[in-house]
Formats: C-alpha cells, structure tokens, sequence
C-alpha cells in the first residue's frame, strides 16, 4: 500500500469518498513517475514532467520531417523493391557486353542493366539494416551507412523510371554512379565502427552473421556499379550521331587491353604479390626496422580472369599476418614461401556460393554470345583455378583462438579494451598499421581474414587454414577463375 508524503495533511476519514478520485489521480502520477523516497512530492514539479514528452515529440517530428524530404521516394519503395525477386549474377552478366570500347548500343545496354539491378540491391541492404534492434541502428555510425543507402536509392529510382536512351544520359547517370560509389567508399571501417560501439547490446555471433551477409552483398553491388564505369571511360569518347551508332570507338592505345571493365582476362598472381611485399615490407620496415624475404616458387607465370582488386586485398591481409607472426617470433630471417599452383580445367560444375541472391555469381552460358561484335569464348564451367600457399615460420596460432580467426571483429570484441597488449595472442592476427591507404582503414578491427574470405569465396573461392601451435601457419588460398576469355 502506498502511503501519502510524510508532511501531507491527511484529510479526515469522513472526508474519504470526497477525495477519492485525487487519491486515485495522486496514485496514476506516483506509480507513472520516479520520485526519490526522500522527496516529499509537490506539485509545481508537475509542470515540466508533463512538458518534457511533449519538447521531445516536436523535436522528434522536426527530425523526422528534415530527413523524410529527400527520401520520401526511398522509403516508399523499399519494402516493394526488397521483395522483388532477384536471381543469381552470372559470370556472363559482366561480361555480355563485350570487350571495350563499346558502341553506343553497348553502352546504353550496360548503363540500363545496371540500372535494373542496383535499385533492388540497395533496398535489400536497407531492409536489412532496419531489421536490426534499434538501439544499434541509433549509433551514429550505423545510422550513417543506413542514411547512404537511403540517399543512393533515392538517387536511383529517378533514373529506374525510365530508360536512358541517350549518351547525354548515360553520361549523366555514370556521373551519379560514380559519386554513389564513392560515398560508399568506407562503408565498411564506418560499420565496424558502430558495431564496436554497439557490442553491448548485439552478440558477436549476430554481428558476424549480419556482415557476412551484408559485406559478400556489398561485394556484389560495388562490381556491378564499378563494372560500368570502367565499361564507360574505357569507351570514351563516343559520338551520339545516328551515323555512327554502328562504329565501335577506336582504342585510346594501340596496346590490346586484358581488362573487361574491372576484369582483368590475364591476371598474373605473382605480380600482385609482389606489390603487396612491396607494400607489406615498406611498413614493416617503419614499424620493426627489418623486412622479411619472400620466395615465390610452384608457377609464377600462370595467370587466369579475376578481379585484381580482389585479389590485391586478399593477398595484402594474409602476407601482413604473415611478416608480422614472422617478425615477432624472431624467424625474420626465414623466407616466407609462397607457392602457386594452377589446377587444369576439370569438367563439372562450380560449388555452390553460400548466401542470398546478393552474394554471389554463379556461372551460366545462356549469355555467353551476347555481343556479336565480340567474340568471348569460356573454358568449362568449372573454370581454371589457382591456388597459392604462403607458409610462415610465426610459430602458429594458439589452439584457444584458432576457432575465432572467421569471426568479424574478434580483435575488437576480445582485446581492444585490454590496453597495452602488445604480445597477445592475437598478434598474428592484427593488420600491422594504421596507416598505408584504404586497404588499412580498418586495421585493429578484426576485419582482414573474415572480409578476405568474403572475396575469395564470392566468385568459389576458399580460404583454409593450418597452424602447427609453436612452428608456423599455412594458408591455402584458392582462386576460381571467372572464366577464360579468348
């Protein structure tokens, strides 16, 4: 029972039905409202509790109304275009329109295909970040990346309603593509940020099941805008007279390219790996003093189609676990080895990429002849392989954290509120430096493995990994070819 303030008057017993409905009204504000047990309660206090809800419901509605007029049409048509049926990309979907530079006809193919496929992608994305609890969406970091998607379907949906038909178009939209593309240039170290910040209240299991999908998404979305514009600049210029919609643009070198957009037809692994012991020993040099050697042994003029890019950012995050378990396990002087080796075409079908209709390619023929100006001959549909083992002498990784190297943000989510943990045991599994480029935005986030595995098994790939506990670490990288062009 809930007894009234100990300096109230309490009114007479004869009086009791008279003041019954104050009691009660007392009563609803007592139980509804927190008042320190020492506080006698006093009315004027009323006044700004009953004022406070209705401040923040009109800042609320002013927020809402300021964000709520550029993506009106956003917001309207995600739930309908997150829910349209979306099949799987095919190898044939980058590459049907041919060897640049393009015709017109091409061109404007490539533009309005890309423009079918984003806009779906996009909502899936925010979708997705809406399903997640709100207190994690209400970090200022997620809240960043979910306000980018918006405004890039915003930016989108426009153009979607109807077809570009023009080069003055198509220039148009490969200039709006090209900044969407670099808007969500760090949305990957701006997520990890806020998914730091919100460990608290999401588990690490959810955060790894969430970026898997949403990152192998990502990964799809970005090749299908940055396909097109290198398609478009690769084509320029071009003329948009009638007369010359038949004629396809000389070359801007006499030099025949291997590049199909962002493909590279002939791409050399051993030449990445070597940029990326350049890049990787110049760093260990600023922070250790000393650079281990590297030899490179199996084939190294074997090359394949990939997507340098992607194989660059692979290589990059496992040679840096590599020179530093090296560095700090005093083996410096023990070369790293790194063997390639190409696997002949098998006939058979590629294995199955894991995830949504978002995460990955799957390979198809129905396609593969789309440009009669060009001719794009496929090995079989298994495609060539290659595989590249790096083996270290680091002394491994430790049995307890073994099972934890896939796991977005383990470093974060286990040693980053240790400070002043230099030899931990994760130490082989930390980027080396904060600085060097884009491709250590994310250092110390516990990104590099997880996310490396992510663009190697979008395309088939896999990433497997053997430590022996006090000697050394291998790693087998495999890499499906996305098809052999003739």
């Amino acid at each position: 029972m809930i007894s009234a303030p100990a300096d109230a008057d309490l009114p007479p017993r004869s009086f009791t039905s008279t003041c019954l409905p104050l009691t009660i009204s007392w009563l609803q504000f007592t139980m509804t409202t927190s008042i320190p047990k020492a506080m006698p309660f006093r009315p004027c206090c009323r006044g700004p509790l009953i004022t406070r809800p209705r401040i923040y419901r009109q800042s609320s509605t002013q927020s809402q109304n300021w964000a709520a007029r550029p993506f009106d049409v956003a917001k309207d048509n995600v739930a309908q275009l997150a829910a349209s049926p979306r099949r799987p990309l095919t190898l044939a979907d980058l590459l049907k329109h041919g060897r640049p530079p393009l015709n017109k006809e091409a061109l404007l193919a490539s533009a309005n295909f890309t423009l079918s496929l984003l806009p779906a992608r996009l909502a899936s994305r925010i979708q997705a970040l809406r399903n997640l609890p709100f207190i994690v969406v209400s970090n200022p970091h997620v809240s960043k990346i979910y306000h980018n998607y918006l405004h890039s379907l915003s930016t989108l949906i426009p153009y979607q309603q109807r077809r570009i038909t023009t080069l003055e178009e198509e220039k148009q939209f490969g200039d709006v593509l090209a900044d969407l593309v670099h808007t969500h240039t760090n949305t990957i170290p701006v997520l990890a940020r806020g998914f730091l910040e919100c460990k608290k209240y999401v588990s690490p299991a959810d955060v790894t099941s969430f970026l898997d999908t949403h990152l192998r998404a990502r990964i799809g979305t970005r090749l299908i805008a940055e396909q097109h514009l290198a398609l478009h600049y690769a084509s320029q210029p071009i003329s948009d007279n009638p007369s010359d919609v038949t004629d396809t643009p000389e070359p801007k070198s006499s030099i025949p390219s291997n590049y199909i957009g962002v493909i590279d037809t002939a791409l050399q692994p051993a030449r990445i790996i070597r940029l990326c012991e350049d890049f990787v020993g110049e760093i260990c040099e600023l922070k250790y003093g000393v650079r281990p050697r590297l030899k490179i042994g199996g084939e190294p003029e074997a090359t394949f189609a990939h997507v340098p890019v992607h194989v660059e950012y692979i290589i990059t995050e496992l040679l840096k676990n590599a020179f530093r378990a090296t560095i700090e396990n005093g083996n410096e002087r023990e070369p790293i080895e790194v063997t390639i080796a190409a696997a002949p075409d098998v006939p058979g079908n590629a294995p199955p990429v894991p995830g949504d209709t978002d995460a990955g390619f799957e390979f198809d023929s129905e396609y593969a002849s789309a440009n009669e100006n060009e001719t794009i001959g496929y090995s079989a549909p298994s495609s060539q392989s290659i595989t590249i083992r790096i083996r270290d002498r680091g002394g491994g990784i430790p049995p307890e954290v073994l099972p934890h190297i896939w796991s977005y943000s383990f470093t974060t989510f286990s040693d980053l509120d240790l400070q002043g943990s230099e030899n931990s045991n994760m130490d082989a599994l930390n980027t080396i430096s904060a600085s060097g480029g884009h491709l250590s935005s994310i250092a110390g986030l516990g990104y590099g493995l997880p996310l490396g595995r992510a663009y190697a098994e979008y395309f088939g790939g896999s990433i497997a990994v053997q430590s022996l506990w006090g000697w050394g670490t291998d790693v087998y990288l495999t890499l499906q070819g996305v098809g052999r062009i003739d």
